[in-house]
């Protein structure tokens, strides 16, 4: 009887033992995951106190259709301006190609910037990218060209969470500014309509019947932009070998 209590008892213990590594590996690996790939808005905030003011901020597009303005950019162009009265932006940087409306989604941001009291002289355009990697690797080339240093990418806490990968593989130095909610909510901030001629593209074909599904998939996961970062790494390495 006592061989089997003692049996039973070593049993117990080995599961419960074997629980809690569970819960400890299951804990690490959520906590490594959140660490990896998430951007916790409040944090990067914090982070964001200690090193105001970027020289820039890059807010990537959304698609527009005429007329009234979609919640999408209203969130991002509330929290431009939010980063940029605030002294969090010195400039702004509005991304994004006419990709799956026949308006150019940067164009249309800076319209609806300006607005509603963002200086124009401190809003960029950049007019080619089709998908988020290009919005961010585009407008990044960009700010190094206008010879800003300090950069944040200003967007959902999702859309930036899955660039923090692509930001680590290609070690791009800029700080992540996902919206917080909260701080916009308080703006009282309403668009009026704007003169959308100027962002308005003829002859439109939207990105989906210009690109497969699957190749639209390799796009968002940056494989064009993945291209032209290993060609700009080649054509570095021969200019240096031709210089020596």
């Amino acid at each position: 009887m006592k061989f089997l209590l003692n049996k039973i008892y070593n049993i117990l213990l080995i599961s419960k033992i074997g629980l809690l590594l569970t819960c400890i590996l299951l804990f690490s690996s959520c906590n490594l995951y959140y660490n990896l790939f998430y951007t916790d808005p409040t944090k990067c905030f914090d982070n964001a106190k200690c090193h105001k003011p970027y020289d820039a901020i890059i807010v990537p597009g959304f698609p527009h259709d005429s007329g009234k303005v979609n919640i999408v950019l209203s969130q991002r162009i509330k929290w431009a301006y939010y980063l940029y009265k605030n002294g969090y932006a010195k400039n702004i940087i509005f991304s994004g190609a006419a990709v799956h409306s026949p308006y150019i989604e940067s164009k249309i941001m800076r319209l609806l910037a300006i607005e509603i009291g963002i200086d124009d002289s401190h809003i960029y355009t950049e007019t080619k990218a089709e998908h988020t990697t290009e919005n961010l690797y585009y407008s990044y080339l960009l700010a190094k060209e206008l010879g800003f240093q300090s950069i944040a990418f200003a967007t959902e806490p999702a859309q930036s969470s899955f660039m923090k990968p692509f930001k680590r593989k290609f070690k791009l130095k800029f700080d992540f500014l996902p919206i917080v909610t909260d701080s916009i909510i308080k703006l009282n901030i309403k668009f009026n309509p704007i003169d959308e001629s100027s962002t308005f593209v003829s002859n439109f074909i939207p990105l989906k019947e210009r690109e497969s599904i699957t190749k639209s998939l390799r796009g968002t996961r940056g494989r064009k932009v993945k291209k032209e970062i290993h060609a700009s790494k080649l054509l570095k390495r021969k200019q240096n070998h031709i210089a020596k």
